[in-house]
């Protein structure tokens, strides 16, 4: 596996701001809503900018603001240097959330070598759906989530996994037609669509606590936050959020738990990255 730390990490960082420049000119030209989330907003309340030993970057949208960055990367996205990916517009791709991806780059995660599309350094673009104001409710769809992410996830998980009896299990997963879990995926959308709720949830996308979602109203408005000195929108009542996601997030963990993700290939470019306006 290839290190990514020291100054390769640090320009792996700035491709990802780059990327996430580009998100928020397209979504500012468009009247398209989002938040930073999860690391990179811990990373913008607690460091100023990128987590130092983190090597992603994290953003989300409800899900018709989603569908509209979906649509306006068609016209407006920079294609020179970016293209986006999702399991509606990329054959082969079996995540259930968007990517931003840098041309000209690679970074192919562990286990993930013969995943027919282009894999370079990205951003994640999260979804959010509705999904019940009941525990149970949520309990329910969390299950429904759970199974088609593992469907999904089987033709990785088939010679990831360490566990031989997984490695198995998810070989016999991976014999489910792709077309047949992406519909599987779309109802469970358009089920989210139909609902009227105070909780959101990435449905493909572990969440935390045990309370399978979050509030609508931390992703329905917007706190600005300097992040590597450029202003993001962060999420509103960032405290709120960023206690619920990390608990005391102002502990750093302990440094067997500062890591980043195997990769077996790495080509980074150079960022191309507007100046700082004072």
């Amino acid at each position: 596996m290839i290190p990514v730390e020291g100054e390769t990490l640090r320009k792996l960082q700035l491709i990802e701001l780059e990327m996430l420049l580009e998100v928020d000119r397209i979504c500012k030209k468009c009247g398209i809503h989002y938040n930073i989330i999860a690391g990179t907003m811990l990373g913008a309340v607690r460091h100023g900018g990128f987590i130092p030993w983190d090597d992603d970057a994290d953003v989300a949208m409800l899900r018709l603001e989603y569908m509209r960055f979906r649509e306006a990367c068609r016209t407006e996205l920079d294609g020179s240097r970016f293209s986006f990916q999702d399991h509606q517009v990329t054959p082969g791709y079996r995540w259930g959330y968007g990517k931003l991806r840098r041309k000209e780059t690679l970074f192919l995660r562990e286990h993930q070598e013969h995943m027919p599309y282009e894999q370079g350094v990205f951003i994640d673009v999260f979804p959010l759906d509705a999904v019940p104001d009941s525990y149970w409710g949520r309990t329910l769809v969390n299950a429904e989530c759970f199974i088609v992410r593992k469907l999904l996830w089987a033709r990785v998980g088939k010679t990831a996994d360490k566990n031989a009896v997984k490695r198995l299990v998810y070989r016999l997963m991976d014999c489910v037609p792709e077309d047949k879990i992406k519909g599987f995926l779309d109802r469970l959308i358009s089920d989210s669509s139909r609902r009227k709720s105070e909780w959101v949830r990435i449905l493909m996308f572990p969440t935390p606590n045990r309370e399978w979602g979050y509030l609508k109203r931390w992703y329905s408005g917007s706190e600005n936050v300097s992040f590597e000195s450029y202003t993001f929108p962060g999420v509103a009542d960032g405290d709120g959020y960023l206690s619920f996601k990390f608990g005391n997030y102002h502990e750093f963990p302990p440094p067997e738990k500062r890591k980043t993700h195997p990769v077996s290939a790495l080509k980074l470019t150079e960022p191309q990255l507007p100046e700082v306006k004072s």
